[in-house]
């Protein structure tokens, strides 16, 4: 199993500085994110694209959401209901 954060638990672990390094992470792959869509979106509309590059910008477009919710749950607390 590939983990792209090493600190696993890092709800029970973590000190405030590392939920402050998740939290910059986090804004920085929200704004990579966007920027991706925005290519898309500008490729979309250009007409002419290349459909290998666009499957590729997808591609990561999606593994940087993957990573932003992982971030997002570690970030939250549990909860026990």
């Amino acid at each position: 199993m590939v983990c792209f954060f090493p600190t696993e638990n890092l709800k029970r672990n973590a000190s405030p500085m590392d939920e402050e390094d998740l939290k910059q992470k986090l804004v920085s792959l929200k704004e990579e994110h966007r920027d991706l869509d925005d290519a898309l979106t500008a490729l979309d509309r250009a007409g002419t694209f290349d459909q290998v590059q666009l499957q590729r910008l997808k591609k990561k477009k999606l593994r940087i959401r993957d990573k932003i919710q992982k971030i997002e749950n570690d970030l939250l607390p549990d909860i026990i209901a």
